[in-house]
């Protein structure tokens, strides 16, 4: 077998699982706060707009603490900083439970305790999904990341998909030892994250030169591969943190990654109430809202693959965005239960498929302790959206009384972030090593920039 096949191989089989598994429990105890509400607001006397605000906040702790995070990752190593992110989101994601109890304790309202507990969780989860999208840099090749990150991030729809009949399912221990279903949900889903904490210490590997697991010509086969890419992209332009944090090209695809999460926190928040709208028991709910993430795990590696094998990058991105756009401007002016589902689905294809593609973008130009930093940068800014989406969801939902204008302000943001990629300068030749065939465009030969 080729050098570079099995080399690689053994390295997705190494990780990607395992990374996979990470992010499924970190993503789950993130939006399962969508599921919680379908009980928990009514428990904690919570509206609309309290509860989008709540399900938000968490992205604005998140923006203030993920580039420091993400600086200490590459500092310490991220087998020992995963660790200690997914243990102590973990602890906050299972005191989620104990909403009231910490209400009586304190005498503060519930409703303050709820947004404290999300704030706390963003602190505790920053730089977890960009330390993440980093380590992978350090393992995989360009021409790989495309779908590598696919494969990873498969996990969000994943999470939804597995998740979400599990979390109706859940629901129904109500009244269960004296706890709502909504309180058993984020004691059961936050174990996994405590549990996971400790295999992270024992399985993870910080970069090649550690990989005893590889063989000798394998590490080195992969250690000089990823020397020979950064030198090449070093050799164009060398980025200081300090400068890709301020870089208009970071800025940009911060501005993208805004626009797709809009689409998807504003819609993973609120779908539960949603599909719920429609008469349905809690589990049938669960497993209503799964469909457009069946979608989008599909599109999530289809179109990461695609755009590995034509090295584009662009119009993969804008494409997926507009689709995501047009099923939820379509899906807003929808009244039928089944052609609501429909055109979410759709929607579902362009959310998930262009988010492993973004991820090719920045690790085409960054390297190092840059790539951290600009990493981290571009998930803080973007997140934000994870905010500005559900905020704005509870809002006009209390001001209309219905979903539809809140998902026309959704499509809206995934329109921004097409337009914002289309304007972007990307250069594909810094994702290929001259003489490698193996790293040359196979779908636009001899075109430099997508």
């Amino acid at each position: 077998m080729d050098l570079e096949v099995r080399t690689m191989r053994r390295v997705t089989v190494r990780l990607v699982p395992f990374l996979m598994l990470c992010y499924f429990i970190a993503y789950l105890d993130r939006v399962n706060v969508g599921f919680a509400a379908l009980q928990m607001n009514q428990a904690l006397d919570l509206s609309a707009s309290a509860f989008g605000f709540g399900a938000g906040v968490f992205f604005l702790a998140y923006f203030f603490f993920e580039v420091p995070s993400n600086l200490l990752l590459e500092r310490f190593g991220a087998r020992r900083w995963i660790a200690r992110i997914m243990f102590t989101w973990g602890i906050l994601a299972g005191a989620m439970a104990f909403i009231p109890d910490i209400a009586r304790f304190t005498g503060l309202s519930s409703a303050h305790v709820f947004f404290g507990l999300r704030i706390l969780l963003g602190v505790a989860e920053a730089g977890f999904f960009p330390g993440i999208i980093f380590l992978l840099t350090l393992w995989f090749p360009a021409a790989y990341r495309g779908r590598v990150v696919g494969y990873f991030m498969a996990a969000i729809p994943l999470s939804t998909v597995i998740g979400g009949p599990i979390s109706g399912a859940l629901l129904s221990l109500d009244g269960r030892g004296g706890l709502g279903g909504w309180q058993w949900l984020y004691l059961i889903e936050a174990l996994p994250a405590v549990l996971l904490s400790l295999a992270v210490l024992l399985y993870l590997t910080d970069k090649p030169a550690d990989a005893s697991w590889l063989s000798t010509d394998e590490r080195d086969w992969l250690i000089a591969r990823q020397k020979q890419e950064r030198e090449h992209r070093e050799a164009v332009r060398h980025f200081s943190v300090k400068e890709a944090l301020i870089n208009p090209r970071v800025l940009a695809i911060a501005l993208i990654y805004f626009g797709a999460n809009a689409t998807n926190y504003g819609l993973s928040f609120f779908l539960p109430q949603i599909v719920k709208a429609f008469g349905l028991t809690n589990l049938q709910t669960g497993f209503v809202t799964s469909l457009p993430y069946v979608v989008g795990l599909v599109s999530m590696i289809v179109w990461g693959r695609h755009s590995d094998r034509h090295l584009e990058r662009r119009w993969h991105v804008a494409i997926a965005l507009f689709i995501a756009a047009a099923g939820i401007a379509a899906a807003a002016g929808l009244d039928d239960p089944v052609q609501k589902m429909i055109a979410l689905s759709i929607a579902g294809f362009g959310i998930f498929g262009c988010l492993p593609v973004i991820w090719a973008l920045p690790a085409a130009f960054l390297s190092g302790a840059a790539a951290a930093g600009g990493i981290a940068a571009i998930n803080s800014l973007g997140n934000l959206a994870g905010f500005f989406g559900p905020f704005a969801m509870g809002w006009i939902k209390d001001s209309t009384g219905g979903f539809g204008a809140g998902l026309l302000c959704l499509s809206g943001a995934g329109l921004i972030g097409m337009a914002a990629v289309l304007l972007l300068h990307h250069d594909t030749s810094l994702e290929t090593v001259h003489g490698n065939p193996h790293q040359r465009p196979t779908g636009e030969a001899g075109i430099a920039k997508s």
